[in-house]
């Protein structure tokens, strides 16, 4: 037996995370297929086939998305699926449909067809967070911390529940002050959501207009911090969004270019 057939053995199919390990393959696999195609029908390419049409209407692949998460997850649930095999197709399978949703997922939230808009890169961001919390659930990451308990601890309720309350609280706090991606990221891996816990809001974040008076030196350290790192992250951010996922139009660039304000909004 080669070392790849024991280190898959010993880290995933024991563990039980084959299933999880398909449905992760199949929402990266998915998400870069279907990204290629558009940008393939973008480009206009003549051998590439084109958008699904019928009777004038473009089927989103969104469509496909929920239809194929929809029949895995009801199946997933049949007597006939308890078995390994069939867990991990109907897992794989509902990774390929929800990578087909989250890549539309700006489309869905905005009622209309913005995919080549600057509001369409918030699916990308959804995808990408997607693979950041699936990627930690693959290396053994548990909800809120409660992996992190002691062997000879989880018999105790308290301590469990405990564990849970102060992740959640610090999960909360983080995303009150405006760092979702690490308060969602947090979920999984604590020490995020303590750092966003602890660190400075964002200037237009819920807790800065609550806790940071107008002209405070919180305030000042947040605007000068959320012009200082907030926008290089950004930038970076979207440098690898453009090369994987396809460049906005131009029209909506220029408008994203426009310096936006980090003024906190006025006291109600």
């Amino acid at each position: 037996m080669g070392w790849l057939e024991v280190e898959y053995r010993d880290y995933v199919l024991a563990p039980g995370k084959q299933p999880l390990l398909l449905l992760f393959i199949g929402f990266i696999v998915a998400f870069l297929s279907i990204r290629l195609s558009v940008r393939m029908i973008r480009a206009g390419v003549s051998w590439w086939p084109g958008n699904i049409n019928r009777g004038g209407v473009h089927i989103h692949h969104v469509v496909f998305g929920i239809a194929l998460m929809t029949v895995c997850g009801v199946v997933s649930f049949a007597p006939f699926s308890s078995t390994l095999a069939w867990r991990s197709a109907f897992a794989a399978g509902f990774g390929v449909g929800t990578a087909l949703v989250l890549d539309e997922f700006a489309l869905v939230l905005h009622l209309q067809d913005v995919y080549w808009t600057e509001e369409g890169r918030r699916s990308v961001d959804a995808v990408f967070l997607g693979v950041a919390l699936m990627g930690m659930l693959v290396l053994g990451a548990a909800p809120l911390g409660i992996d992190d308990i002691a062997p000879d601890e989880r018999a105790s309720r308290w301590d469990i529940t405990a564990t849970v309350v102060l992740n959640a609280l610090m999960v909360i706090i983080t995303l009150a002050k405006g760092k979702v991606w690490t308060g969602l990221i947090g979920v999984l891996a604590p020490v995020f959501a303590f750092v966003g816990a602890v660190r400075l809001a964002r200037p237009s974040s819920p807790w800065a207009r609550r806790f940071y008076r107008p002209g405070s030196r919180k305030l000042r350290r947040a605007m000068r911090r959320e012009r200082r790192w907030h926008g290089r992250v950004t930038r970076a951010r979207r440098r690898i969004e453009d090369g994987v996922a396809g460049k906005p139009h131009l029209a909506d660039l220029a408008l994203a270019a426009e310096p936006e304000s980090t003024e906190p909004r006025p006291q109600e």
